[in-house]
Protein backbone atom coordinates (compact mmCIF):
# COMPACT_ATOMS: atom_id res chain seq x y z
CA UNK A 1 0.00 0.00 0.00
CA UNK A 2 1.41 3.71 -0.70
CA UNK A 3 1.63 6.22 1.66
CA UNK A 4 1.41 10.29 0.88
CA UNK A 5 4.93 11.79 0.50
CA UNK A 6 3.54 15.34 2.27
CA UNK A 7 4.13 17.19 -0.45
CA UNK A 8 1.05 19.44 -2.29
CA UNK A 9 2.44 20.43 -5.69
CA UNK A 10 2.54 24.21 -6.83
CA UNK A 11 4.64 26.92 -7.42
CA UNK A 12 4.87 30.49 -6.11
CA UNK A 13 4.43 32.25 -9.53
CA UNK A 14 1.18 30.54 -9.60
CA UNK A 15 -0.22 31.35 -6.85
CA UNK A 16 0.82 34.88 -7.26
CA UNK A 17 -0.97 34.85 -10.69
CA UNK A 18 -4.56 33.65 -9.60
CA UNK A 19 -4.17 36.18 -6.08
CA UNK A 20 -3.87 39.18 -8.56
CA UNK A 21 -6.88 37.77 -10.90
CA UNK A 22 -8.68 37.18 -7.82
CA UNK A 23 -8.06 40.54 -6.37
CA UNK A 24 -8.35 42.52 -9.63
CA UNK A 25 -10.91 40.40 -12.04
CA UNK A 26 -13.05 37.95 -9.14
CA UNK A 27 -13.43 34.03 -9.76
CA UNK A 28 -15.09 33.93 -13.42
CA UNK A 29 -12.07 35.05 -15.10
CA UNK A 30 -9.55 32.88 -12.44
CA UNK A 31 -11.65 29.89 -13.88
CA UNK A 32 -11.50 30.93 -17.07
CA UNK A 33 -7.47 31.12 -16.99
CA UNK A 34 -7.84 27.95 -14.78
CA UNK A 35 -8.90 25.77 -17.92
CA UNK A 36 -5.65 26.40 -19.43
CA UNK A 37 -3.80 25.01 -16.11
CA UNK A 38 -5.75 22.16 -15.58
CA UNK A 39 -4.89 21.13 -19.67
CA UNK A 40 -0.90 21.26 -18.81
CA UNK A 41 -1.44 18.96 -15.98
CA UNK A 42 -4.03 17.10 -17.51
CA UNK A 43 -1.38 16.44 -20.68
CA UNK A 44 2.00 16.39 -18.50
CA UNK A 45 1.56 14.93 -15.18
CA UNK A 46 1.79 11.35 -15.71
CA UNK A 47 2.11 9.83 -12.40
CA UNK A 48 -1.02 12.03 -10.94
CA UNK A 49 -3.17 10.92 -14.55
CA UNK A 50 -2.31 7.62 -13.62
CA UNK A 51 -3.30 6.58 -10.70
CA UNK A 52 -6.20 9.59 -10.84
CA UNK A 53 -7.09 7.08 -14.06
CA UNK A 54 -6.71 3.73 -11.82
CA UNK A 55 -9.74 5.49 -9.17
CA UNK A 56 -12.22 6.29 -12.06
CA UNK A 57 -11.18 3.26 -14.74
CA UNK A 58 -10.84 0.36 -11.79
CA UNK A 59 -12.34 1.59 -8.57
CA UNK A 60 -15.72 3.36 -9.79
CA UNK A 61 -15.78 1.67 -12.66
CA UNK A 62 -16.22 4.02 -15.43
CA UNK A 63 -14.51 3.34 -19.37
CA UNK A 64 -11.83 4.24 -20.78
CA UNK A 65 -12.85 7.49 -22.40
CA UNK A 66 -15.66 8.43 -19.41
CA UNK A 67 -12.27 8.16 -17.20
CA UNK A 68 -10.79 10.66 -19.37
CA UNK A 69 -13.40 13.48 -19.01
CA UNK A 70 -13.63 12.65 -15.45
CA UNK A 71 -10.22 13.31 -14.65
CA UNK A 72 -10.24 16.70 -16.40
CA UNK A 73 -13.39 17.63 -14.65
CA UNK A 74 -11.61 16.31 -11.53
CA UNK A 75 -8.69 18.53 -11.80
CA UNK A 76 -10.73 21.76 -12.95
CA UNK A 77 -13.06 21.10 -9.69
CA UNK A 78 -9.75 21.12 -7.55
CA UNK A 79 -8.34 24.24 -9.18
CA UNK A 80 -11.88 25.35 -8.25
CA UNK A 81 -11.65 24.67 -5.02
CA UNK A 82 -8.36 26.21 -4.30
CA UNK A 83 -9.42 29.23 -5.98
CA UNK A 84 -12.75 29.08 -3.53
CA UNK A 85 -10.58 28.71 -0.63
CA UNK A 86 -8.14 31.54 -1.00
CA UNK A 87 -11.04 34.06 -2.24
CA UNK A 88 -12.87 33.09 0.82
CA UNK A 89 -10.01 32.98 3.58
CA UNK A 90 -8.37 36.46 1.85
CA UNK A 91 -12.09 38.16 2.01
CA UNK A 92 -12.44 38.44 -2.04
CA UNK A 93 -15.73 39.36 -2.56
CA UNK A 94 -18.25 35.99 -3.63
CA UNK A 95 -21.38 35.18 -3.83
CA UNK A 96 -21.16 32.00 -2.31
CA UNK A 97 -24.37 30.14 -0.91
CA UNK A 98 -24.50 27.27 1.49
CA UNK A 99 -26.68 24.09 2.55
CA UNK A 100 -25.82 22.78 6.12
CA UNK A 101 -26.93 19.36 6.75
CA UNK A 102 -25.84 18.66 10.79
CA UNK A 103 -25.03 22.02 11.52
CA UNK A 104 -27.19 20.92 15.11
CA UNK A 105 -24.95 18.16 15.67
CA UNK A 106 -21.77 20.61 15.76
CA UNK A 107 -23.89 23.30 18.02
CA UNK A 108 -24.72 20.31 20.45
CA UNK A 109 -21.14 19.93 20.55
CA UNK A 110 -20.58 23.79 21.61
CA UNK A 111 -23.35 24.29 23.62
CA UNK A 112 -23.09 21.35 26.19
CA UNK A 113 -19.19 22.59 26.48
CA UNK A 114 -17.69 19.17 25.41
CA UNK A 115 -15.54 20.54 22.56
CA UNK A 116 -14.88 17.66 20.22
CA UNK A 117 -12.81 16.35 16.94
CA UNK A 118 -13.98 16.92 13.23
CA UNK A 119 -12.57 14.26 11.24
CA UNK A 120 -13.02 15.02 7.54
CA UNK A 121 -10.95 13.80 4.40
CA UNK A 122 -9.30 15.13 1.56
CA UNK A 123 -12.58 15.48 -0.39
CA UNK A 124 -14.33 18.64 -1.38
CA UNK A 125 -13.18 21.64 0.36
CA UNK A 126 -14.14 21.99 4.24
CA UNK A 127 -11.77 25.20 4.71
CA UNK A 128 -14.71 27.08 3.25
CA UNK A 129 -16.85 25.59 6.61
CA UNK A 130 -15.25 28.85 8.34
CA UNK A 131 -18.36 30.01 7.78
CA UNK A 132 -20.39 28.01 9.60
CA UNK A 133 -17.73 27.86 12.05
CA UNK A 134 -18.51 31.66 12.38
CA UNK A 135 -22.24 30.86 12.94
CA UNK A 136 -21.03 28.24 16.08
CA UNK A 137 -19.08 30.99 17.66
CA UNK A 138 -16.27 28.90 18.90
CA UNK A 139 -12.39 28.45 18.22
CA UNK A 140 -11.61 26.28 15.49
CA UNK A 141 -8.26 24.01 15.22
CA UNK A 142 -7.15 22.12 12.09
CA UNK A 143 -4.88 19.81 12.28
CA UNK A 144 -2.12 19.25 9.31
CA UNK A 145 1.09 18.49 7.74
CA UNK A 146 3.35 21.13 7.13
CA UNK A 147 3.33 20.01 3.54
CA UNK A 148 3.63 23.26 1.00
CA UNK A 149 6.80 25.14 0.21
CA UNK A 150 7.81 27.57 2.91
CA UNK A 151 7.91 30.80 0.51
CA UNK A 152 4.42 29.38 -0.98
CA UNK A 153 3.05 29.30 2.80
CA UNK A 154 4.97 32.69 3.92
CA UNK A 155 3.08 34.03 0.97
CA UNK A 156 -0.70 32.72 1.88
CA UNK A 157 -0.01 33.78 5.63
CA UNK A 158 0.67 37.60 4.69
CA UNK A 159 -3.29 36.94 3.08
CA UNK A 160 -4.91 34.90 5.29
CA UNK A 161 -3.72 36.36 8.59
CA UNK A 162 -6.99 37.83 9.17
CA UNK A 163 -8.96 34.37 10.12
CA UNK A 164 -8.85 32.96 13.36
CA UNK A 165 -8.21 29.77 12.86
CA UNK A 166 -5.43 28.32 14.74
CA UNK A 167 -3.10 25.89 12.92
CA UNK A 168 -1.72 23.00 14.52
CA UNK A 169 1.29 21.38 12.55
CA UNK A 170 1.97 17.76 13.07
CA UNK A 171 5.83 17.53 13.79
CA UNK A 172 8.32 14.53 14.04
CA UNK A 173 8.67 14.81 18.27
CA UNK A 174 5.10 14.70 18.38
CA UNK A 175 4.44 17.98 20.17
CA UNK A 176 1.13 18.82 18.36
CA UNK A 177 -0.30 16.10 20.77
CA UNK A 178 0.10 18.70 23.27
CA UNK A 179 -1.80 21.16 21.20
CA UNK A 180 -4.60 19.31 20.68
CA UNK A 181 -4.88 18.22 23.96
CA UNK A 182 -4.79 21.63 25.24
CA UNK A 183 -7.18 23.10 22.51
CA UNK A 184 -9.65 20.03 23.77
CA UNK A 185 -9.69 21.09 27.43
CA UNK A 186 -10.31 24.23 26.43
CA UNK A 187 -13.85 23.06 24.94
CA UNK A 188 -12.59 23.73 21.42
CA UNK A 189 -13.17 21.95 18.10
CA UNK A 190 -10.04 20.44 16.20
CA UNK A 191 -10.37 19.29 12.92
CA UNK A 192 -8.29 16.69 11.27
CA UNK A 193 -8.51 14.87 8.06
CA UNK A 194 -8.32 10.66 8.34
CA UNK A 195 -7.63 9.68 5.01
CA UNK A 196 -3.91 10.15 4.65
CA UNK A 197 -1.13 9.16 6.27
CA UNK A 198 3.11 9.33 5.69
CA UNK A 199 5.35 6.25 6.41
CA UNK A 200 5.85 5.21 9.67
CA UNK A 201 2.14 6.02 11.08
CA UNK A 202 0.44 3.18 12.67
CA UNK A 203 -2.74 2.58 9.85
CA UNK A 204 -5.59 -0.33 9.45
CA UNK A 205 -6.52 -2.33 6.14
CA UNK A 206 -10.24 -1.92 5.37
CA UNK A 207 -12.36 -2.09 2.40
CA UNK A 208 -12.89 0.94 0.93
CA UNK A 209 -15.02 1.48 -2.12
CA UNK A 210 -14.56 -2.12 -3.24
CA UNK A 211 -10.69 -2.30 -2.54
CA UNK A 212 -8.34 -2.79 0.56
CA UNK A 213 -6.64 0.47 1.43
CA UNK A 214 -4.80 1.98 4.45
CA UNK A 215 -6.06 4.47 6.56
CA UNK A 216 -4.21 5.97 9.86
CA UNK A 217 -5.26 5.59 13.22
CA UNK A 218 -4.15 8.46 14.59
CA UNK A 219 -6.71 10.86 14.14
CA UNK A 220 -9.59 8.01 15.23
CA UNK A 221 -7.59 7.07 18.62
CA UNK A 222 -7.99 10.88 19.74
CA UNK A 223 -11.52 10.97 20.02
CA UNK A 224 -10.89 7.54 22.72
CA UNK A 225 -7.79 8.96 23.98
CA UNK A 226 -9.24 12.25 25.16
CA UNK A 227 -12.64 11.17 25.54
CA UNK A 228 -14.46 13.12 23.10
CA UNK A 229 -17.40 12.98 20.36
CA UNK A 230 -16.59 12.82 17.44
CA UNK A 231 -18.06 13.82 14.32
CA UNK A 232 -17.43 13.11 10.67
CA UNK A 233 -17.60 16.69 8.31
CA UNK A 234 -17.36 17.40 4.63
CA UNK A 235 -18.28 20.30 2.42
CA UNK A 236 -18.61 19.65 -1.06
CA UNK A 237 -18.80 22.01 -3.87
CA UNK A 238 -22.41 21.38 -5.62
CA UNK A 239 -22.40 24.04 -8.32
CA UNK A 240 -19.45 27.11 -9.39
CA UNK A 241 -20.91 28.95 -6.60
CA UNK A 242 -22.99 26.76 -4.01
CA UNK A 243 -21.57 24.47 -1.32
CA UNK A 244 -23.30 21.73 0.78
CA UNK A 245 -21.75 21.20 4.26
CA UNK A 246 -22.31 17.97 5.57
CA UNK A 247 -21.79 17.02 9.54
CA UNK A 248 -22.73 13.27 10.97
CA UNK A 249 -24.51 13.11 14.57
CA UNK A 250 -21.13 13.59 17.43
CA UNK A 251 -20.88 10.25 19.34
CA UNK A 252 -18.52 9.61 22.24
CA UNK A 253 -16.61 6.61 22.88
CA UNK A 254 -15.10 5.28 26.20
CA UNK A 255 -11.62 4.40 26.73
CA UNK A 256 -11.69 0.79 27.33
CA UNK A 257 -8.46 -0.30 29.67
CA UNK A 258 -8.45 -3.77 27.57
CA UNK A 259 -6.00 -3.21 24.72
CA UNK A 260 -8.32 -6.00 22.43
CA UNK A 261 -11.36 -3.91 23.53
CA UNK A 262 -9.77 -0.84 22.73
CA UNK A 263 -8.34 -1.66 19.13
CA UNK A 264 -11.95 -3.15 18.68
CA UNK A 265 -13.14 0.57 19.49
CA UNK A 266 -10.70 2.00 16.86
CA UNK A 267 -11.68 -0.45 14.22
CA UNK A 268 -15.17 0.22 14.51
CA UNK A 269 -14.42 3.81 14.30
CA UNK A 270 -12.90 3.60 11.28
CA UNK A 271 -15.05 1.79 9.78
CA UNK A 272 -17.89 4.23 10.48
CA UNK A 273 -15.58 6.81 8.82
CA UNK A 274 -15.17 4.93 6.12
CA UNK A 275 -18.85 4.27 5.36
CA UNK A 276 -19.78 8.15 5.64
CA UNK A 277 -16.71 8.98 3.79
CA UNK A 278 -17.71 6.37 0.75
CA UNK A 279 -21.27 7.81 0.34
CA UNK A 280 -19.64 11.31 -0.23
CA UNK A 281 -17.17 9.99 -2.58
CA UNK A 282 -20.01 8.22 -4.45
CA UNK A 283 -22.10 11.17 -4.50
CA UNK A 284 -19.20 13.84 -5.67
CA UNK A 285 -16.87 11.35 -7.62
CA UNK A 286 -14.52 14.06 -9.38
CA UNK A 287 -13.86 15.49 -5.63
CA UNK A 288 -11.61 13.23 -4.58
CA UNK A 289 -8.62 14.42 -4.53
CA UNK A 290 -5.82 12.28 -3.45
CA UNK A 291 -4.06 12.84 -6.53
CA UNK A 292 -1.49 9.81 -5.65
CA UNK A 293 -1.58 5.71 -5.38
CA UNK A 294 -4.05 5.48 -2.51
CA UNK A 295 -4.98 1.77 -3.17
CA UNK A 296 -0.97 0.65 -3.90
CA UNK A 297 -2.42 -0.34 -7.21
CA UNK A 298 -1.88 2.16 -9.71
CA UNK A 299 1.68 1.25 -10.16
CA UNK A 300 1.03 -2.13 -11.34
CA UNK A 301 -1.62 -1.56 -13.96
Amino acid sequence: MSSWKGKTRGGLFGYRLFITILKFFGLPVAYFFLRFVVIYFFLFSPKSFRTTFYYFNKILNYNVFFSFIKIYKSYFVFGQVLLDKIAILAGFKTNFTFDFDGENHLRKMVTDSTGGLLISAHVGNFEIAEHLLKRLNTKINIVMYDAEHKRIKDYLSDILAKQDVNIIVIKNDFSHIFEINNALKNKELVCIHGDRFVKGSKTLSWDFLGKQALFPTGPFYLTVKFKVPVSFVFAMKDTKSHYHFYATPAQKYEYPQNLEKRNAVLELIIKQYITELEKIVYKYPEQWFNYYDFWGKASNM
